[in-house]
C-alpha cells in the first residue's frame, strides 16, 4: 500500500528543521545503526562543496545478496545482531533484575558472511557519489529480534548529490540521527552476564565506559575543532587583506621611501609615517610627482599623480578580473546571495572550493585596492565560508552531512563579518538575520564562538597598529539632545529612499548587461568602469582616498582627529561648499556602486553604502550645525549647554551610513548590534534603531526585496525564504491548480521494464526523477526513484560482477516472488518508498509551508493512493515570484517544469500514460538553474523562457 500520509515520515525531501522537526527515530522502521559504504572518485573534485566521500570503493556492494554464492539458496532476511554487539540494553536489565531474560533474546540467527564484493564501475558523470544508505534496521534499544526484509519499505539507497541540486535535509538529519545512535550503542558499557560484578569484569566495563566516554567527546568535539580552526584562519586572512588593501591605496598616490626613517616600499603611509601626528610632516612617504619629477608643486606634477593613479587603479582591477576568470568564476561578486542559496539546501560545487578561496582572497584586495566604489565586508562572509568547507574535510562525520555542513558555514559566516566590521555580536546576529536557513539554539553558541575567535586573531595582529580591529572604529563622549530625532529621523528616510532607488538602479544596470549583445566581455567591463571610477574619484578629494579611510573621518568627532585630511574639522569648514562636496561626493558614489556591484570582479556593497550614508549624514550634520550656529536662540536649540558643541556632525554620519546600510539591505536587529560596537556609545543606540527602522519602512515601500535577495531573484536561485512575509502573495487556490498533473508526468511503473528500457527513459527525459506507480490504470503511487539513483543502479547492474545484459535484464520496483534475482534486476532498494505526500484538494498555502518550513524539493499528491501530481520547489519559487503566466505563456523548457504538455506516450513504460513537462529537469539547470532547454521533438512545452547566462 502506498504512504499517502501527509505527515508520512521518512520522506525523500528536504527538510530545514533540526532533528527535532524531521522523523521520528522509528520513521523508517526500527533498526540497528546503518553501515555508511562509499566508492572512490575523482580528485579532482576534492575541494568542492559535494558529498563525496573517501573511503574504500569496495564496500558498496556489500549488503547486496547478488555479491554471494548463488549455489546456495538466497535469502532476504537481514543478518542477525550478535549479542556481543548492541545487546547492552538487554544485559542491563539482566543485571539490575537479577534474571535472565528470553533465552531466545540472546539467539543469533547464523546467516554466513557475505564475501568482500570486487570494486564497483566507476562513478556516473557529474555526479556526486558517496552512497548513503539509510534502510530499515533494528533499533538497538529493542530486546526481541525479529526478521526483516532487506528491501523493506524506507527512503532507499542513496549516492551522491549531483551539482545544481538540492539536498534531502530529513534524510540527512535522519542518517545524523543513526549516527549517534550506533555510536551511543557502540560505547555503552557491556555489563558481565548474569549480573555478575566479578573484579575483572567490573574493571573492564569501567574502562569500556571510559572509552565511551572519550570517543563520544571526541566526535562532538569535532565540530568546535573545525570552529576554532575557521575563526583562526578568518582572522589572520582578515588581518592580510586589511594590510596587503591598505598598501595597494596608498601606493596609487606614493610609496615609502627607504633613505628616510628606515622606511621600506611595502609599507603603508600609516606604517610608513608612524609616529607622526600629521601625515603632511612625513618625511618617508614621497607622493609620485617628487618621485618622477622631482618637485611637488607645479602643474604638471598634478597630471603626473594622476596618471599614475589611473594607471594602478585600472591595472589592479585589471589584474582582480583575470584571476576570477582564469581561476574561479565563482569567487565574483559578493557571494552572499549564492550562501543564502547554500544556506538553503542546494548543491554548488567548487563554490567553497580551495581555488576559489584564493581567487577571491587575492581578486579582494587586488579590486579593493584600485579604489572602485565596493567593498570587502560582503566577500570576507565568502572567505570565511571558504576556510569552514577547508577543515570540515578534515572529518568524514561532518563532511559527509550536508545538513550539518551548512550549519557550520552558518557559523563561519558570523566570523566573516566580526572580522569585518569589528563586531563579534553583530556577526552572530547577521548569520542569523540575513543569512541562515535554519539556525538552532547551537548554531547561535557555535557561531559565537568562531566569531570571538576570529576577533580576537585579528586583534591580536592588529593591522592597522591602533588597537583597533577595524579603521572606521571610533568612540563617542557627547549625547544627542531631544530636538535631533528630527535630522535622525529625515536621515532615516533618505537611507530608505537611497535603498529603494539603488535596489532598482543595480538590477536595471544588471538586466542590461545581460540584455545586450553588443556589449564587450566582462574584463573590458571591469577595465571601463575602473577607469571611469579613476577619472572621476581623483579630482573628488573625499573620493580619492579608500572608502574605509574616508569613512573613519566622516564618523570622527573634530575633537578627537588629530589629521585632518579631508578638511572637515578646520576653521570655516562648516560651510554651504562643504555641504554642496559632500552631497555631490555622494550621488556620484551612488551612480558609480550601481554600476560596479554586479562586475566579475570580488566586490560588497556593505562599505560603499556605508560611505554614501555617512557623506550625507555628514552633509545633514553640518547643516544643523550651521543653523544652531546662527540661532542660538531658538526654542529646539535652548538644551543645548554653553561653551559645548550642541551639534557633532560625526554623529549623523554615523546614523546616516546605518540608515543606508538598512535601506539597501533591510536587515535591523544586526546593524543597530554592529554600529553600536563600532562606536561604543551605549547612548546613540536609540537614535541609530530609529533611523534603521525609518530606513527599511522607506525601503518596503519600494520593494520588500533587499539587495541580496533581488540578486537571488535576478540569478533565478531556487531560494524559498521562509519568512512570512513571503506568504502573503500566495493566491488562495487548491495545490491541483499548480502542480503538474498526473497525466502529464512521466512516470515508472512496477514491472513491465528492461535496463535498455528504463536507460532509454533516462536518454530521452532529462528530469531529476520519476514517480513509480502501480500500473497505468490505478497509478497507486508506490515510491519516487531519482535520476541519480536510477542511472548508478542500471549503470553499476551492467558492469562487473554482475556483467547483465541491457536488453534481455528485467527491471521491476515491485515485489516479484517468481523472479530469479540472478537474472533480474530489483531497482525497490534506490527508490523511495515512503515520499511525503500530501492530498491533492489541499491548499496552496499548506503547501507552500511544508516547502518553507521543511526545505522540500517535491511534494507528490495522491487521493487513496492513486497519484495525482507533482509539485516541485521550481513551481512554488515561479509562483511565489509572479512567474506563473510566463512559465504558461512561454514556447521553451525549464527547469521548473510546466502544466499541461505534449500528449505522448512514455516509451517502454509498460503503460499509456500521458507524458509532458515533468519535473526536477537535469539539463535546464546545466544550461542555467531555471534554464531554457529546447527539445526539438515536444513543441508545446510550457516553462519560462530564462537567461541561459543566470548560472552561476
Amino acid at each position: 500500500m502506498p504512504p499517502t500520509s501527509a505527515m508520512n515520515n521518512g520522506a525523500a525531501s528536504s527538510s530545514s528543521l533540526g532533528p527535532s522537526s524531521g522523523p521520528s527515530s522509528a520513521s523508517h522502521g526500527n533498526g540497528n545503526p546503518y553501515d555508511e559504504p562509499r566508492y572512490t572518485h575523482d580528485d579532482a573534485d576534492a575541494d568542492e562543496l559535494d558529498l563525496l566521500g573517501d573511503d574504500d570503493a569496495t564496500t558498496v556492494l556489500r549488503d547486496d545478496p547478488l555479491q554471494t554464492d548463488l549455489s546456495s539458496p538466497l535469502t532476504f532476511k537481514r543478518k542477525q545482531k550478535q549479542p556481543g554487539f548492541l545487546s547492552q540494553p538487554a544485559r542491563l536489565l539482566s543485571s539490575l533484575t537479577g534474571r535472565a531474560l528470553n533465552s531466545s533474546h540472546n539467539a543469533a540467527r547464523s546467516t554466513p558472511n557475505l564475501p568482500p564484493s570486487p570494486p564497483p564501475p566507476p562513478p556516473l558523470t557529474g555526479a556526486s557519489t558517496r552512497l548513503d544508505p539509510l534502510s530499515p534496521t533494528k533499533d538497538p534499544s529493542s530486546s526481541a529480534p525479529h526478521p526483516h526484509d532487506w528491501y523493506a519499505e524506507g527512503p532507499g539507497r542513496r549516492v551522491g548529490y549531483e551539482d545544481l541540486t538540492a539536498i534531502d535535509w530529513i534524510f540527512e538529519y535522519t542518517k545524523e540521527r543513526q549516527r549517534q545512535r550506533a555510536l551511543r550503542a557502540a560505547t555503552t558499557t557491556t555489563f558481565p552476564p548474569n549480573g555478575s560484578s566479578s573484579g575483572s569484569g567490573s574493571g573492564s566495563a569501567a574502562l569500556q565506559q571510559l572509552l565511551g566516554y572519550a570517543q563520544r567527546l571526541l566526535d562532538a568535539s569535532q565540530v568546535w575543532v573545525v570552529l576554532l580552526l575557521t575563526g583562526l584562519a578568518v582572522g589572520a586572512l582578515a588581518a592580510a587583506i586589511d594590510v596587503a588593501t591598505d598598501w595597494l591605496g596608498d601606493v596609487k598616490d606614493g610609496f615609502c621611501s627607504s633613505a628616510v626613517d628606515g622606511g621600506r616600499f611595502y609599507l603603508s603611509r600609516s606604517a610608513c609615517c608612524f609616529g607622526y601626528e600629521e601625515s603632511s610632516h612625513c618625511r618617508g612617504w614621497r607622493r609620485w610627482g617628487v618621485a618622477l619629477l622631482g618637485r611637488a608643486e607645479g602643474g604638471g606634477v598634478w597630471v603626473v599623480e594622476y596618471v599614475v593613479y589611473l594607471v594602478l587603479a585600472v591595472a589592479f582591477a585589471l589584474s582582480a578580473a583575470v584571476l576570477v576568470k582564469e581561476y574561479a568564476i565563482y569567487a565574483k561578486h559578493s557571494g552572499i546571495p549564492e550562501i543564502k542559496t547554500v544556506l538553503g539546501g542546494f548543491v554548488i560545487r567548487r563554490f567553497l572550493g580551495v581555488w576559489t578561496l584564493i581567487t577571491k582572497s587575492l581578486g579582494l584586495v587586488l579590486a579593493v585596492g584600485s579604489g572602485m566604489w565596493l567593498g570587502k565586508e560582503g566577500p570576507l562572509v565568502h572567505v570565511a565560508c571558504c576556510c569552514a568547507n577547508l577543515f570540515i574535510k578534515l572529518f568524514s562525520n561532518i563532511n559527509n552531512n550536508e545538513a550539518r555542513k551548512r550549519e557550520v558555514f552558518s557559523a563561519a559566516a558570523a566570523s566573516g563579518i566580526s572580522v569585518a566590521f569589528g563586531s563579534p555580536i553583530g556577526g552572530v546576529l547577521f548569520s542569523l538575520e540575513q543569512l541562515s536557513y535554519y539556525f538552532p539554539d547551537k548554531t547561535m553558541w557555535q557561531s559565537f564562538v568562531c566569531a570571538m575567535t576570529a576577533a580576537v586573531v585579528l586583534q591580536a595582529f592588529d593591522p592597522f597598529r591602533s588597537g583597533k580591529l577595524v579603521m572606521y572604529q571610533v568612540t563617542y563622549d557627547s549625547h544627542w539632545h531631544g530636538f535631533e530625532l528630527v535630522p535622525f529621523v529625515i536621515l532615516g528616510i533618505l537611507g530608505g529612499i537611497y535603498g529603494g532607488l539603488f535596489i532598482k538602479a543595480n538590477m536595471k544596470v544588471a538586466k542590461w548587461r545581460k540584455s545586450t549583445a553588443w556589449l564587450p566581455g566582462p574584463v573590458v567591463q571591469v577595465v571601463i568602469v575602473a577607469s571611469l571610477t579613476a577619472l572621476i574619484n581623483y579630482p573628488n578629494h573625499y573620493m580619492r582616498a579608500q572608502s574605509s579611510e574616508l569613512v573613519s573621518n566622516l564618523f570622527t568627532e573634530c575633537s578627537k582627529l588629530v589629521d585632518d585630511q579631508f578638511g572637515l574639522c578646520k576653521t570655516g569648514a562648516a560651510s554651504a561648499g562643504t555641504v554642496v562636496l559632500l552631497i555631490f561626493a555622494a550621488l556620484l558614489g551612488f551612480c558609480l556602486a550601481a554600476i560596479t556591484f554586479g562586475l566579475q570582479i570580488p566586490a560588497g556593497i556593505i562599505l560603499p553604502s556605508m560611505a554614501i550614508g555617512a557623506l550625507t549624514g555628514r552633509a545633514v550634520g553640518i547643516v544643523v550645525e550651521i543653523w544652531q550656529h546662527n540661532h542660538p536662540g531658538f526654542i529646539a536649540f535652548r538644551s543645548c549647554e554653553p561653551d559645548i558643541p550642541c551639534i557633532t556632525p560625526g554623529t549623523y554620519a554615523i546614523i546616516g551610513a546605518a540608515a543606508a546600510l538598512a535601506g539597501v539591505t533591510r536587515m535591523t536587529v544586526s546593524i543597530v548590534v554592529i554600529m553600536f560596537e563600532l562606536t561604543g556609545a551605549l547612548t546613540y543606540v536609540l537614535p541609530i534603531m530609529v533611523a534603521v527602522m525609518v530606513s527599511k519602512w522607506v525601503g518596503d515601500a519600494f520593494s520588500r526585496r533587499g539587495i541580496y535577495e533581488s540578486w537571488i531573484h535576478l540569478n533565478e536561485y531556487p531560494f524559498l525564504d521562509n519568512s512570512e512575509e513571503t506568504t502573503t502573495s500566495v493566491p488562495d487556490m487548491p495545490a491541483a491548480q499548480v502542480m503538474t498533473r498526473v497525466e502529464d508526468l512521466v512516470v515508472l511503473t512496477a514491472t513491465g521494464h528492461t535496463i535498455a528500457s528504463l536507460s532509454a527513459v533516462l536518454a530521452a527525459h532529462p528530469y531529476r526523477g520519476f514517480p513509480v506507480v502501480s500500473d497505468p490504470r490505478d497509478a497507486i503511487l508506490l515510491g519516487y526513484i531519482s535520476r541519480a539513483e536510477l542511472a548508478y543502479a542500471l549503470h553499476a547492474a551492467t558492469q562487473p560482477p554482475r556483467c547483465l545484459p541491457p536488453d534481455d535484464t528485467e527491471a521491476f520496483f515491485a515485489h516479484q516472488p517468481l523472479a530469479d534475482p540472478r537474472t533480474t534486476l530489483d531497482l525497490r532498494p534506490w527508490m523511495d518508498q515512503t515520499p511525503l505526500t500530501l492530498p491533492s484538494g489541499c491548499r496552496l498555502h499548506l503547501a507552500l509551508s511544508y516547502f518553507q518550513k521543511l526545505g522540500l524539493r517535491y511534494v507528490l499528491f495522491v487521493d487513496r493512493g492513486a497519484l495525482q501530481g507533482l509539485l516541485t520547489k521550481k513551481d512554488v519559487w515561479y509562483v511565489l515570484n509572479g512567474a506563473e503566466e510566463t512559465r504558461r505563456t512561454s514556447g521553451m523548457a525549464g527547469g521548473g517544469g510546466g502544466g499541461a504538455g505534449e500528449a505522448g506516450r512514455v516509451g517502454g513504460l509498460g503503460g499509456d500514460l500521458q507524458t509532458g513537462i515533468a519535473r526536477e529537469h537535469g539539463d535546464g539547470e546545466s544550461a542555467g538553474l531555471l534554464g531554457a532547454v529546447g527539445l526539438a521533438d515536444e513543441a508545446e512545452m510550457a516553462s519560462p523562457v530564462v537567461d541561459g547566462e543566470s548560472i552561476l
